[in-house]
């Protein structure tokens, strides 16, 4: 993929987090930590749509009516796999409590999240040969669009994806009850080993490739890397 973003889009979205940054540096750690839990979750997705989960169904703001949620499964698979909501829940669901940390320099401890592990969706899906990596996609539309990109995708090797040193979860609910919006309902990603933008919400399609594709935040502005890791000074326990 070749970036092509307007040099106002890259300095805006610097300049913000820039600003964050500073201003969650200068407050003491425990109101710090106090304001985050409250902080509202910015997304760069339009408000257009909501999830139901008791109806399984999305509600775009711009059209009457409901449709159903799927998960579709393709790219470089034998045969493309799409799941309802109801299966994903049948899947084999576990708990997670894992930190959540931004890019901006600020952390929230002990998430509660709910899911399955990616290795149940290997299980399902026979991959082609030279499948390496994964994208996911998001619903909704960006606000601004980012290397001809429209919507939010991230990208991860499957290795890392099924390693369980990276606990890597899709997840379906958060604090005990179905994801909330501002969370990602229906389900998102949580990567907890990476930073907060890798972590994609909203997940309709996951996409296998042969190789890492730059997510939407590397394409919109390159100081955001392809690979994240939390730096190991903000972990609690670090990882051999």
């Amino acid at each position: 993929m070749s970036v092509n973003l307007t040099g106002r889009l890259g300095r805006r979205l610097f300049l913000k987090i820039a600003a964050w940054a500073a201003l969650f540096a200068a407050v003491p750690s425990r109101v710090r930590a106090h304001f985050v839990e409250k902080l509202q979750v910015r997304t760069v997705e339009g408000d257009t749509f909501r999830f139901d989960p008791e109806t399984a169904s999305i509600r775009w703001a711009d059209k009457k009516g409901e449709e159903p949620y799927y998960l579709t499964i393709d790219g470089l698979v034998e045969k493309p796999l799409r799941l309802s909501y109801a299966d994903l829940k049948a899947l084999p669901q576990m708990r997670q409590v894992s930190d959540f940390h931004c890019v901006e320099g600020w952390s929230v401890k002990e998430t509660r999240w709910g899911g399955f592990r990616f290795g149940e969706i290997m299980k399902r899906v026979k991959t082609k040969p030279g499948a390496t990596h994964v994208v996911f996609h998001s619903l909704g539309k960006t606000g601004s669009p980012a290397g001809g990109l429209d919507h939010y995708v991230e990208s991860f090797s499957i290795e890392e994806l099924v390693d369980p040193k990276k606990e890597c979860l899709l997840a379906l609910s958060f604090g005990g009850k179905p994801l909330p919006h501002d969370h990602g309902a229906p389900l998102r990603v949580v990567s907890p080993y990476d930073l907060a933008y890798k972590s994609s919400k909203f997940v309709t399609r996951i996409e296998f490739t042969k190789s890492r594709e730059p997510g939407w935040w590397t394409l919109a502005n390159p100081a955001y890397p392809s690979e994240a890791p939390v730096p190991k000074s903000r972990l609690r326990q670090q990882k051999g």
